[in-house]
Parts: structure tokens; sequence; C-alpha cells
């Protein structure tokens, strides 16, 4: 009899936090008007918004130690394994192609051209790729071969980026558009299948999958550490603690000669961003898990139990509103849009805080819908 995979209420809680926050930093009312540690670093260095998305694939490395732990003894169940993990990651691959191609106007969408421009990378495309291979990595290595997956991703990576020629250009870079990944990205998916905003290269690019790789099995080492039963939860704080401060400092070390850069996942920002969720989410257990702690953690759990179906649906509902046009001072524009500058941008004398409201409240609408789903047992697992 299969039993039920062990749960931790802190992880749900890091989860949801960290859902949250993509979508509060994803939806300002104005991108013109936002708050610096709102904003990605314009290329070097890391924000609090830099944190989110490697957050998340750590979180996805954490919970692929506890869903798949029973079935990594067992080779016989590794293919049926294997499989449903493809059938997951094709789904959310799906679910982020389907946010780049839905058209932002229909009386202009045209599908075949549509398909020859929409953007291939992305988000959720990322996380589809980065869980399957992790998750076979995860079922085949033991945990002193995953640990050298990792030192082999990131110091391959670095060498890559560091040494070798980009073709055209003639030597190795880490500027935005020459250097090897963005080269690689052109070459493979064209300019028309890249990031709208750059075209020339783009965050989530083919190369730097590989240390994100690298992200999620830091995540994964961790779960498998958290999960052993055979260690008492002081020792397991205590050590990853260390852990923690330790990556972090090392990232810090590594920026003197390879930056910290989130859009090239540079192999010190996955040392520095996996420090810290490493600390948080150790915080977190010790408050939660282990102390009992646990009143505050209600909205992010909301979160965190429908973390995909709320990262898309919030990206596909603008989209949908703003098809319906609304006459605001002589003009017509989407119905979201009016509702941010009709009860936000006209209410706030600071345009700033009237993006960061704008960004709290579409927070809010989403926790309430979640909330109703939450007490309805309605969980839509992707």
């Amino acid at each position: 009899m299969e039993t039920k995979p062990q749960r931790l209420l802190s992880l749900d809680f890091f989860r949801g936090l960290t859902v949250a926050a993509m979508i509060l930093v994803n939806n300002p009312g104005s991108w013109a008007h936002i708050y610096a540690p709102l904003e990605h670093a314009a290329w070097n260095g890391c924000t609090p918004t830099d944190l989110v998305f490697p957050f998340f694939l750590f979180i996805v490395g954490v919970s692929i130690a506890y869903a798949m732990g029973s079935k990594r003894e067992d080779q016989s169940t590794h293919g049926k394994t294997i499989l449903k993990a493809l059938k997951r990651a094709f789904t959310l691959f799906l679910l982020g192609f389907i946010l780049a191609f839905f058209p932002r106007n229909f009386s202009d969408f045209n599908f075949v051209e549509s398909l020859k421009t929409v953007r291939i990378p992305g988000v959720l495309q990322r996380i589809a790729v980065v869980f399957f291979i992790s998750a076979v990595l995860f079922l085949k290595l033991n945990n002193k071969r995953l640990f050298q997956a990792i030192v082999i991703f990131l110091f391959g990576y670095w060498a890559l980026m560091t040494f070798v020629p980009v073709p055209g250009v003639g030597f190795a870079n880490l500027e935005k558009e020459t250097n090897l990944g963005a080269w690689l990205d052109r070459t493979i998916l064209t300019e028309a299948h890249l990031w709208k905003a750059a075209k020339t290269w783009d965050p989530e690019g083919i190369l730097s999958t590989i240390p994100a790789i690298g992200t999620c099995l830091f995540g994964v080492l961790v779960g498998v550490y958290l999960k052993n039963k055979t260690i008492d939860a002081a020792t397991k704080i205590s050590w990853l603690f260390c852990v923690g401060t330790l990556t972090i400092i090392g990232g810090l070390v590594w920026d003197l000669s390879f930056p910290i850069n989130k859009s090239l996942w540079t192999s010190s920002f996955v040392l520095y961003t996996g420090g810290w969720a490493t600390l948080i989410l150790s915080l977190s257990y010790w408050l939660i898990d282990v102390n009992q702690y646990n009143r505050f953690t209600k909205p992010f759990v909301v979160y965190g139990v429908n973390a995909i179906t709320v990262f898309f649906l919030s990206g596909l509902m603008p989209r949908l509103l703003n098809m319906i046009k609304i006459d605001f001072e002589g003009e017509k524009i989407g119905a979201l849009n009016y509702v941010n500058k009709a009860w936000f941008a006209s209410s706030f004398a600071n345009p700033l805080n009237a993006s960061l409201a704008y960004a709290i409240a579409f927070v809010l609408f989403w926790y309430v819908i979640l909330w109703v789903m939450y007490k309805r047992n309605i969980i839509i697992k992707v």
C-alpha cells in the first residue's frame, strides 16, 4: 500500500508567499511607476523581485523530494512516475504557451501569423522543463550524484559563458545581446519567438535553463534532508542555516567574477538565491512545523495549494477583461485599465502609491477567490 507523502505546512506557506509575490510584481497599476524593490535589476544585481522565480523553482525541488521520495527506491515504479512527470510538464508548458499565444485583441487576431511570432520560452515553460529533468535526475541518481550534478551544471555553465567565443562576436562576454545564451536563442528559436521586450535575447532562454535546473536540484537536496526522520529538528535547522549562509557568501564571492544576474541565471545567482531560499524555508519550518506558530499562515497556504492555477488565471484574466472597452475621459480603454485609472490613479497623488495599491488590490482579489476554493476543498492539480 502506497503511503501518503509527508507534507510540510511551512512549504505550503513558502509557496503561497512566493506566488502572491509573483502576482504582486507582475501586475502593477502602471509599469512606468514601480517602487525599486518591486522591479527586476536592470542587468547585474539582485532585487527582492529577482528572488521570486528562483524561490519557486527551489520550492518545486523540495516538493519533488516529498512527492516522489517513496518511489525513488522502487525502480519498478520509475517508468510510471516519469510518465506522470512528463504529462505534468507538458501541461505546464502548454499553459505557458497559451498565455503567450492568447491575443490581447481578438479584432485583429490572425492565428497563423500569431504562431509565427509567439514567444516559446516563458516562466511556466521553464518550470515545466526544469521540473521534468529534475524529477528524472532525482529518481535515477543518489544524493551524492545529485550534488555532483549541481556542481557540473554550475561550473559547466560558468565555463561556457566566460570562455567559449560567441559566433559573430569573437569573444566570450556577458552582455545582453552578445552573450552565448542570446546567440543560441536567436539561432534556434529566431528573434520572432523570443521575449518581445528585447527580441534579441530571452530571460528564460535555452542555455540558462542549465543553471535553473541547479536551482531546482538545490531544493531537492534540501527537501531530502528535511524529510530525513533520523535527524532531529534542531539539527536540521542548524545545518540548513549554515548551508544557506555559506551559499549566500559563495554567491557573493563568485559575483566578483561571474556577476549575480537573473536574466542570465548565472551560477552565482543560483548560489545566492538558493541560500536565501534555504534560510527562509528553514526559518518557516522552525516557526510553523516545529513550534506550531501557524495562525498567520492561512492566507499564504490558500495561495500555495492552488499556486499554478492562480498564476495562470491571473495572467489570463487581465487580457480578457481589457477586451471590454469603457469610455474614460474621451477614450475607449479596457475594463481593468478603467478600474486602475478611475479607482486608483485618481485616488492617490503619488503615482507610485497608486500603482502599488492597484497591485495589492489585485492580490487581494485573487485571495478572495482562492479562499472560496480552499473552503470548498477545490484544489486544481497541474
